[in-house]
């Protein structure tokens, strides 16, 4: 009797929640317009934020043009953790992630706390919003398609990727393109959420593209948190910010003190492989015959564990892609269409490093029924007098 109300309590919160979501957002959720060196505007249905110059004056620029909307997202992660049966770790989880952002860069800090000053919004709920990933486990599914030149029909690197989690009637409606120009650093791209200044999903002007997945378990013993780690998500805007190849990502990943198990799916504009990641080791994958697939499990000599990694579908179904000869952007979507998660697959997007496109599908779900959109990033990554570190 007990477990069956719970069960009801949750069911009339979750279309609490989807009501008042419906009632909130239109077509249009965002309103367009400028403030000091940012803006925002629609290109092609697809909402794009750029902002520019010092952490600082970036947030204030995010704040400005998204703040009302990141208030209405606030209570996401709470609800997110009451759903999970975790509502009494409330604090808890306050106090985890004021911890974990303590190991942020000043930079990304100084960026958050200037998004908080402009938009009135605590503290404490930006700081949650940008370590959620990290510390709720479960239900970032995700699944990437990487194609290298030599089995691709534009010649170049093609890289899919479907992102999928719990979107509570919420976030397949607020997804936001966010160009970043920080001084000094590489400018580059996230596919997000308003008030989620980290990258889950991204390329940046070099032609290097990532997205993260979730993963559960690995051969190293490695704990699932440790809190003397960067939030996962600024440590991989880090990479953006300041590296051009995967090589050189391995290299900042080993340096950095990691918070957690998961891999990055990563590409540059020559090849693609697979980030695995824990707090005690970081291995790199490659794929084979000109393809690199990636879902929820490790898949490393080192890293793999036994027999669960080979018990993924999706991985399956998207291995067969290397008996085509060759493939293009639609046949990539198409791929990712079939290995969609339903109502959680909220993102989906195909990067091309080389000539710094960007198709994503996203305002539904699943993402993957909808179509894709183009954005030609590069000249929206170049602006004048530029210098990078």
């Amino acid at each position: 009797m007990l477990a069956n109300r719970r069960w009801f309590c949750t069911l009339l919160f979750l279309l609490a929640v989807a009501t008042t979501a419906s009632a909130a957002a239109d077509k249009r959720p965002f309103r367009e317009g400028r403030f000091e060196k940012g803006e925002l505007k629609y290109i092609n249905h697809l909402p794009v934020l750029s902002v520019e110059g010092t952490p600082e004056e970036m947030g204030r620029q995010e704040a400005a043009l998204t703040g009302a909307v990141v208030k209405v997202l606030a209570p996401y992660p709470r609800q997110l953790m009451i759903l999970s049966g975790r509502s009494q770790e409330w604090e808890k989880c306050v106090e985890t992630a004021s911890t974990l952002m303590s190991h942020a860069t000043k930079a990304h800090r100084d960026e958050l706390q200037s998004f908080a000053v402009k938009s009135g919004i605590a503290p404490d709920l930006l700081t949650v919003a940008n370590t959620i990933m990290d510390l709720h486990r479960g239900g970032f599914a995700c699944s990437s398609l990487m194609v290298e030149p030599s089995k691709s029909q534009t010649g170049g690197v093609l890289f899919g990727r479907n992102l999928d989690f719990y979107t509570l009637g919420v976030l397949d409606r607020y997804g936001l393109i966010t160009i970043h120009r920080p001084k000094g650093k590489h400018a580059f791209a996230t596919i997000g959420f308003p008030g989620v200044i980290g990258c889950i999903s991204g390329m940046n002007d070099a032609g290097l593209a990532m997205a993260v997945h979730e993963v559960h378990a690995s051969a190293d013993g490695a704990p699932m948190l440790n809190p003397k780690g960067m939030p996962y998500a600024l440590a991989f805007r880090r990479i953006l910010e300041e590296c051009k190849t995967i090589e050189e990502a391995e290299i900042l990943l080993q340096k950095t003190e990691r918070s957690t198990i998961l891999s990055l799916a990563v590409c540059d504009r020559q090849s693609s492989g697979v980030l695995e990641i824990t707090p005690k080791n970081v291995a790199l994958r490659r794929g084979r015959d000109g393809i690199c697939v990636n879902t929820n499990h490790f898949r490393s000599e080192s890293l793999g564990v036994e027999p669960r990694w080979n018990a993924c579908p999706r991985y399956a179904l998207l291995s067969k892609v290397a008996a085509i000869e060759k493939l293009g952007v639609a046949d990539v979507f198409k791929k990712l269409d079939e290995v969609n998660l339903g109502s959680r697959t909220v993102q989906s997007m195909v990067f091309e490093p080389e000539p710094l496109v960007l198709h994503v599908a996203m305002g539904m779900c699943p993402a993957t029924k909808g179509s894709l959109e183009k954005l030609a990033l590069k000249p929206m990554f170049d602006f004048p007098q530029r210098e990078i570190k």
